[in-house]
């Protein structure tokens, strides 16, 4: 398998992107949003997970120069000026669109992304701002509304959801599915029973924070992605 670190600019910042490409001519595009944590190992193994399977993977860089917190607290500084300023995380992650269309070896025709926590509401962005993707998938996202949603929802959602993530309390998820519906968005949520948030990751156990890892909804996510990808990619 090929990985690279490749670079890319928006408004003036440098982004640092980790790709792994396929061994196909013309491979699927899938995008992948760190969580608040930023750009770490974690998003790297999802993307050479996924070259595996047949994809050219890209994990992006929503923080400038690989970033990556140190704890709970550089995390959230990292964070919440984009979440403040939806029209920048707009920019930050339509810039790595950009950017991994023109990758070796992409169709460019068919692109995904896919996020984690923090992630999973970036890629959600990038639905709401009218970007020409085939669809996303939120793995433990954000729920939360935005005012880009004017500027044109467009492309397939898959939300897969921690039935007890207190970050996404249950009215969140309910406004949010009135959102997609009203947009005439293509959308499905599937909501694991007795699962937290950070599902999907092993090292997320915190129960004062309220992530807990759960190896069933891990593997019943990931299939479902990818049954999404077979469904999106014909």
């Amino acid at each position: 398998m090929k990985t690279e670190q490749i670079q890319y600019k928006v408004n003036g910042n440098n982004m640092l992107g980790y790709v792994a490409y396929s061994d196909s001519d013309s491979s699927p595009l899938v995008l992948i949003a760190h969580t608040w944590a930023g750009k770490d190992s974690f998003v790297h193994d999802r993307a050479e997970d996924l070259a595996n399977l047949g994809y050219t993977a890209m994990a992006v860089d929503m923080y400038g120069e690989g970033r990556v917190g140190a704890d709970a607290a550089e995390n959230e500084s990292l964070m919440t000026p984009l979440l403040s300023n939806r029209y920048e995380l707009k920019d930050r992650i339509q810039a790595a669109l950009e950017a991994g269309r023109k990758l070796e070896g992409v169709n460019p025709a068919k692109v995904a992304a896919i996020g984690y926590c923090f992630g999973g509401l970036v890629v959600l962005d990038l639905v709401r701002s009218g970007a020409d993707v085939n669809g996303v998938v939120s793995f433990h996202g954000l729920l939360g509304p935005s005012e880009i949603s004017n500027d044109g929802e467009k492309g397939k959602v898959l939300v897969l959801h921690g039935e007890r993530d207190p970050m996404v309390p249950l009215e969140m998820v309910d406004d949010f599915q009135k959102e997609m519906t009203a947009a005439s968005i293509d959308w499905q949520l599937h909501s694991y029973g007795g699962t937290y948030h950070a599902f999907t990751n092993p090292d997320a156990n915190d129960p004062a924070l309220g992530t807990q890892y759960n190896e069933d909804a891990d593997k019943r996510s990931w299939s479902s992605m990818l049954n999404f990808f077979n469904e999106i990619f014909a």
